[in-house]
């Protein structure tokens, strides 16, 4: 209907801040078992229980961004594989908004690793979880790397401040709250999946390379051809065919 605001509109979303709390992850489906109706933003200065993917600790000293949205039925079950292509847009989006110009290049891992010259500075997890009466809640976790950086881990890591980005977490998460309003708004409960991915392909890292994917049961290796319309990951194994992957952790392969 012309004029009809749209559901992730900017004025539809609520935010509440803590200085201290286990997980902003874990806050966000509390509230969500409690009722809450979702398009809320929980931020923390610091984390006591922060997580990554698989269970990892996430490092949550001050100094860095710590934020989780809670979206109560985000999208039909079979349009929500393409949410955190959407995800991964506005986060990078409101991490370019702060950076000064320059020569660091600002890309995307997939499906939404925000890295800073192939290092990352942005973790990124989404847990869903069935609610009573048929809802289902999905919380959007995001701790951004600003001050601090993880000591050791699997993969390069960096941070906003090594990059000339002199700003605190408020100011990234008044960035992150426009532009993930906007993306969402963009995505459109998955109907608006194709122009997210295109999006995400105009700053998607490392196609055409070799990468390894770590899945839960066995690790693959294979040319990174890109993304599908649905935003599976494409794994070039030979033989002519694409592999279609919707869920693993990417790691480029040295080259010589």
């Amino acid at each position: 209907m012309a004029g009809e605001k749209s559901r992730f509109s900017l004025e539809a979303f609520r935010h509440v801040a803590f200085d201290d709390i286990g997980s902003t992850n874990s806050e966000c489906l509390a509230r969500a078992r409690a009722g809450d109706p979702g398009l809320l933003w929980v931020t923390s200065a610091r984390q006591t229980e922060g997580r990554g993917r698989r269970g990892r600790a996430w490092t949550s000293e001050p100094g860095n961004l710590y934020a989780s949205l809670l979206l109560i039925d985000p999208a039909p079950m079979e349009r929500v594989a393409s949410l955190p292509l959407a995800v991964a847009v506005a986060v990078h989006d409101a991490v370019k908004a702060i950076l000064p110009p320059g020569d660091a290049a600002l890309q995307v891992k997939w499906p939404n690793d925000i890295l800073i010259n192939r290092r990352k500075t942005c973790g990124i997890l989404l847990e869903g979880e069935p609610l009573a009466g048929g809802k289902r809640a999905l919380v959007i976790g995001i701790g951004v790397n600003i001050r601090h950086m993880p000591d050791s881990a699997p993969y390069g890591v960096t941070r906003l401040s090594d990059h000339g980005a002199a700003i605190s977490p408020d100011e990234l998460f008044a960035h992150l709250y426009q532009s993930m309003a906007l993306a969402l708004d963009l995505w459109d409960e998955g109907r608006g999946t194709a122009e997210i991915v295109r999006r995400w392909r105009e700053v998607a890292c490392g196609v055409g390379e070799r990468i390894t994917v770590n899945l839960p049961d066995r690790s693959l290796e294979g040319r990174f051809a890109g993304i599908d319309d649905g935003g599976l990951l494409l794994l070039d194994m030979g033989g002519g065919q694409d592999l279609p992957i919707a869920a693993g952790d990417v790691f480029f392969m040295k080259t010589e």
